[in-house]
């Protein structure tokens, strides 16, 4: 579960960072600058590691056993800037913290 948590976190972040630089330096470049040497690479890029983003943030939310409301949001959080920050923590707080803390073991008595 770890790892899927890790794997979905690091997307997360990579995604947002990417979909923020393209919207607030990118587009303006290349709206009033006429530069597209931001939105070319940097939004393909972006759209790359975005269907990354899907392939692990459904594999955690198939993990954690979600309904489908909360599995559009999750997925279509990469299409919005700093929307992914926002529903990460979402994601941690409401899903992924009682996950993991439920799948814990049972701290043992020490037998002596």
């Amino acid at each position: 579960m770890q790892a899927a948590v890790l794997r979905y976190r690091v997307m997360a972040y990579i995604t947002g960072v990417l979909i923020i630089v393209v919207v607030f330096a990118g587009i303006p470049l290349q709206i009033w600058g006429h530069n597209t040497i931001i939105t070319g690479p940097v939004a393909t890029v972006h759209g790359f590691l975005y269907i990354v983003y899907i392939v692990f943030a459904y594999m955690l939310a198939t993990r954690l056993r979600m309904t489908p409301k909360p599995t559009v949001i999750l997925l279509l959080a990469g299409t919005v800037p700093v929307m992914t920050f926002v529903v990460e923590r979402w994601m941690t707080r409401e899903y992924i913290n009682p996950a993991l803390a439920a799948a814990e073991p049972a701290a043992q008595p020490v037998n002596r």
